[in-house]
């Protein structure tokens, strides 16, 4: 059974996104993730020279919105996600001012990109604690 977020972090997600991960032959996963899943995120912005990673983990959610329960099951290959910013400091001194609707970012395994994910929603960026 997984522990939302939302019940162990004491706040809301800092966004949500539509996200569609890329099969083995686009050279994405072999097999899809389960919840808990620890992607970086990267913004599509990045030259390919060098590559920025964040941590910023994806929780993923059913076709309701509602955050899936079930831990080891593997998640859609495509739908929507909770985004959360692991450090807080990183929220003002980077996030708050890139995320928004419509920016498009990849979870990133390393240097390699295996979904895309377009912002869709701010829930909690700009409110929640930042240390």
């Amino acid at each position: 059974m997984w522990r939302p977020y939302e019940e162990v972090r004491k706040h809301p997600p800092d966004f949500r996104v539509k996200y569609k991960f890329y099969s083995a032959t686009e050279n994405g996963r072999k097999m899809p993730p389960s919840q808990g899943y620890r992607s970086d995120f990267s913004y599509d912005d990045n030259d390919m020279e060098k590559i920025d990673l964040f941590a910023i983990h994806p929780e993923f959610e059913d076709e309701n919105g509602n955050v899936i329960l079930v831990r080891d099951s593997p998640v859609p290959l495509a739908g929507t996600a909770r985004m959360w910013i692991l450090f807080p400091e990183m929220r003002k001194l980077v996030h708050s001012a890139r995320i928004k609707p419509g920016i498009i970012g990849y979870f990133m395994e390393g240097p390699r990109k295996v979904a895309i994910a377009e912002v869709i929603e701010i829930v909690g960026l700009h409110t929640n604690p930042l240390s």
